[in-house]
C-alpha cells in the first residue's frame, strides 16, 4: 500500500510539477548520509553499532520506516565479510508533517539511524572486516519526491573492541534518541470506526505532546487526530480506525525525542474516565482546551465558598454595595479587582510553565511546596483574620491610600490577594482543568490559568455590571460590623491549616518558627490598634512585622528521615564499578532496574521491593542493593541492560557471591522469591 501511495503520489508529482522537478536546488543527495562505526576494531564474538549519520538539506525531508500516508522506507542491501551478520535498522522518534491532507512521519532534521553487527567469535585478531551497503531511500520536500542511492563502505579490523570517549559520548546521543521498550502489554479495541489504544503508564510519569506512531500499516487513519488522555496508570489515544490487522506495533512519543517501543494486541479498551487530563493533537487540541477552560473557570468560581476567598470576595461585595448608594464607581472596581485577580493567575501559571520547561516537575500550586511561602501566607492570613476581628485597621502609605480611595486602586489590590490565598484551595474540576494545561501548548495553558483567574473574579464581576444584583444585596449599616467580625473566623481556620502545612514541611521547629512569627505579628498589631483607637500613629507596629518576615528566611524544611517504608535505606545508585567493587567483597548484590514510565516496575517496587518484609530480609542477608534508573534512557544502563539479553526495563539480578554470572530474576517479583535468596536458599 505504502508503494502504490508513492507510486502515484509520484506519476503526480511529475505530470503537475515537471519543471519544478528540473529546478530542484542541487543534484542531489539532498539528504548526505555517512556510515560511521562506534569502534574500528570490534572484539571477536562482541557486537559493534554502525550509525547513518544523515544530514537532510533545508526543505527536504528523509522518511522513517513506516512513511505514514506517502513516501517509501528506506531500504538497506549488506554486502559482509563471513562471520558477519546485521541486525535491522533502528529509528529515532520520528517527526510529523501533513502535506495535501496526507500525513508523512519524516526526518527534517539530522538525524541518525543505527544497525548492529554482530561478529563471530572465531575471528582471529587483525582480520580485515569490509563493510558496504547499499541504500536507496526517497527523498522530498512538500512539492517534489526524487528517489535516492547511496553506497557507502566502512573498513573494520578485528581487534580489542575499545571505544575512544569522543565517540562513545557521539553514539550515547544517538541511543538516546531511540524508542525504549516500553515492558508492558498495550491493548487496542477497534469499535464502530473508532480506534482506542490503552498503554499502561504510571500516573505520575512525565509526558508531553504524546503521540501514537504506528509501525504496523492499515491499524488507524494517520491523518486523523490523535485525542490523548491520561486514566490513572494508563494512557488512552483515541483516533480514526482503518482496520483490525491483530497486533499492532508502533511508538509512543512521550516528549521531545522520547518514545516507547510497543506491542498491542486486541482486546477492551475502557475509554478514559470523564474529566482526565488530557492532551490532543489537531482540531481535537482546541476541544480539549476550550473544555479544559471552562473547567477552570467553574474551578474558579467555586472557589469563593473556600474558608480563604469568601471572607474577601464577601467585604468588596459589601463595599460595592455601600459604593453603589454612594454614586460610586462599580463597574470600575469589579474591572479592576478582576485585573488583579487574573493577572495573579497568569503570573502564576506563567511561572510555572517556565519551571516546568527548564525540567522540574511540579503542579498548581507549585509555591506551596516551600515552607518559606506557607509561612509568609501564615503571616499573611493571620493578619486579615485580625484586621476582619477589629483588631486593627490596614496599615498603608497615604498614596496607596489615595489610589484605594478612588476605588480602582484598592480593588485591584484586593483581587491580587484574593488570587494568592487562593492557591492552597482547591476544588472540583480545577484538577482536570490545570492537569490538562500543563500538557497542552503553551498559549492555550495560559488560557485556561486566566481562566481560572477569571472564575474567581466572576461574582464581583457581575455584581460590578448587573444593578439588579446590587440592589439584591442588604442595604449597609451596623450590622456591617458585626458580619466582618464573623468573617474573620473562617480566616483563622485558614491561618491553622497552614500552621499545619508548616509543620508536616519544616517539622515541630518550624511549626514552632511560624506560631512565633504569627504571635509576635499580633502583638505588633494589636498594639498599633490600642494606638489607632486613641488617634495616635499605629507605625509601632511595623518593627514586629519586619521581624516577624524575618522568620520566612529562617524556616527550612525539616531534615528527611528514614521511615519504617523505605526498605532500601541502604541502597545506591547502580554503576559497574560500584557493582565490582562489591562482588569483590564477597556480597551478594541485588541489583534492579526500573524506569518512571514504567508500570510493572513501579507494581513490583510497591508490592516487593519496598515492603518491610523484603527490607528485613536483605538487611539480615546483608545483601547489597543497587538501583539503575532507565527514565532518561541513560545510555550506560542501556548498554548494560542489552548485555543481559533485554531491550529494557524491568531488570532484576541476583549476584551471589563465588558465582560470576548473575541470576536474572523474573519480572514479576514476589517477597518470598527475594527472601528465599537473601537466606541462601
Amino acid at each position: 500500500m505504502a508503494y502504490l501511495r508513492f507510486c502515484l503520489m509520484t506519476l503526480a508529482a511529475l505530470l503537475l510539477a515537471g519543471p519544478a522537478l528540473a529546478q530542484a536546488p542541487g543534484d542531489g543527495p539532498h539528504v548526505r548520509m555517512e556510515l560511521v562505526p562506534e569502534t574500528a576494531t570490534p572484539a571477536p564474538g562482541s557486537e559493534v553499532m554502525l550509525a547513518f549519520v544523515s544530514t537532510p538539506e533545508p526543505t527536504w525531508h528523509a522518511y522513517w520506516r513506516n512513511p505514514g500516508d506517502a513516501g517509501i522506507p528506506p531500504k538497506a542491501s549488506w554486502t559482509l565479510p563471513g562471520g558477519v551478520t546485521a541486525s535491522a535498522i533502528r529509528y529515532p522518534v520520528p517527526e510529523r508533517l501533513v502535506i495535501a491532507g496526507l500525513m508523512n512521519y519524516v526526518y527534517e532534521h539530522p538525524f541518525a539511524t543505527l544497525v548492529t553487527l554482530k561478529l563471530s567469535a572465531g575471528l582471529a585478531p587483525g582480520t580485515d572486516l569490509p563493510v558496504t551497503v547499499d541504500l536507496a531511500y526517497l527523498v522530498c520536500t512538500d512539492k517534489i519526491c526524487v528517489p535516492e542511492k547511496a553506497s557507502l563502505t566502512t573498513m573494520l579490523k578485528v581487534g580489542d573492541g575499545a571505544v575512544t570517549a569522543e565517540r562513545r559520548a557521539q553514539f550515547d546521543g544517538y541511543r538516546a534518541k531511540l524508542p525504549r521498550p516500553l515492558g508492558s502489554q498495550a491493548t487496542y479495541q477497534v469499535a464502530g470506526g473508532a480506534f482506542r489504544l490503552g498503554v499502561p503508564y504510571p500516573a505520575g510519569a512525565a509526558a508531553s505532546e504524546v503521540y501514537f506512531y504506528p509501525i504496523t500499516d492499515g491499524a488507524v487513519d494517520y491523518a486523523a487526530p490523535q485525542a490523548v488522555a491520561r486514566d490513572g496508570d494508563r494512557l488512552v489515544i483515541e483516533t480514526r480506525a482503518k482496520g483490525a490487522p491483530g497486533t499492532i506495533e508502533g511508538v509512543l512519543a512521550v516528549g521531545k525525542d522520547r518514545g516507547l517501543a510497543l506491542t498491542a494486541v486486541p482486546g477492551t479498551v475502557a475509554p478514559a474516565a470523564q474529566g482526565s487530563g488530557a492532551a490532543a493533537g489537531g482540531e481535537s487540541l482546541w476541544s480539549t482546551a476550550l473544555i479544559a477552560f471552562a473547567g477552570a473557570v467553574l474551578g474558579g468560581l467555586i472557589l469563593n465558598i473556600m474558608p480563604c476567598v469568601f471572607p474577601i470576595l464577601s467585604l468588596k461585595a459589601l463595599s460595592l454595595a455601600k459604593a453603589n448608594e454612594e454614586g460610586g464607581n462599580p463597574r470600575g472596581e469589579a474591572l479592576a479587582y478582576t485585573a488583579g485577580v487574573v493577572l495573579v493567575c497568569l503570573a502564576l501559571g506563567g511561572l510555572l510553565l517556565g519551571l516546568r520547561a527548564g525540567g522540574a516537575t511540579l503542579g498548581w500550586a507549585f509555591q506551596l511546596q516551600d515552607p518559606r511561602v506557607i509561612l509568609f501566607l501564615l503571616l499573611l492570613v493571620t493578619a486579615i483574620a485580625l484586621n476582619l476581628a477589629g483588631l486593627f485597621e490596614m496599615l498603608a502609605p497615604s498614596a496607596i491610600n489615595r489610589l484605594a480611595g478612588r476605588g480602582t486602586g484598592g480593588a485591584f489590590v484586593t483581587g491580587a490577594l484574593a488570587a494568592f490565598i487562593a492557591t492552597p484551595c482547591t476544588g472540583p474540576f480545577m484538577g482536570a482543568a490545570l492537569g490538562a494545561a500543563l500538557i497542552l501548548p503553551w498559549p492555550a495553558a495560559l488560557a485556561i490559568f486566566g481562566g481560572l483567574g477569571l472564575g474567581i473574579a466572576l461574582p464581583f464581576l457581575l455584581l460590578g455590571f448587573v444593578p439588579a444584583l446590587r440592589r439584591m444585596l442588604p442595604r449597609p449599616g451596623a450590622w456591617m460590623e458585626t458580619f466582618r467580625h464573623i468573617l474573620s473566623v473562617p480566616m483563622f481556620l485558614t491561618a491553622l491549616a497552614l500552621a499545619w502545612v508548616l509543620g508536616r514541611q519544616s517539622g515541630v521547629d518550624g511549626m514552632a518558627l511560624g506560631l512565633a512569627a504569627a504571635l509576635l505579628l499580633g502583638f505588633g498589631l494589636w498594639w498599633g490598634g490600642a494606638r489607632q483607637a486613641k488617634g495616635r500613629s499605629a507605625w509601632i507596629a511595623l518593627p514586629f512585622l519586619l521581624v516577624a518576615l524575618a522568620a520566612v528566611a529562617v524556616v527550612r524544611p525539616a531534615t528527611a528521615t528514614v521511615g519504617a517504608k523505605v526498605a532500601l535505606a541502604g541502597a545506591e545508585p547502580f554503576s559497574e564499578a560500584r557493582l565490582a567493587e562489591l562482588t569483590a567483597q564477597g556480597r551478594p548484590v541485588f541489583a534492579y532496574f526500573t524506569a518512571d514510565w514504567c508500570l510493572t516496575c513501579k507494581v513490583n517496587e510497591k508490592a516487593v521491593i519496598e515492603t518491610e518484609a523484603t527490607a528485613k530480609a536483605l538487611a539480615d542477608g546483608k545483601v547489597a542493593v543497587l538501583v539503575g534508573d532507565w527514565t532518561d534512557g541513560d545510555a550506560t544502563l542501556g548498554r548494560f541492560i542489552e548485555k543481559h539479553n533485554r531491550a529494557g526495563v524491568p531488570l532484576y539480578l541476583w549476584y551471589k557471591p563465588g558465582q560470576p554470572a548473575p541470576q536474572v530474576l523474573p519480572q514479576i517479583l514476589t517477597q518470598s522469591t527475594l527472601g528465599d535468596l537473601a537466606a541462601g536458599r
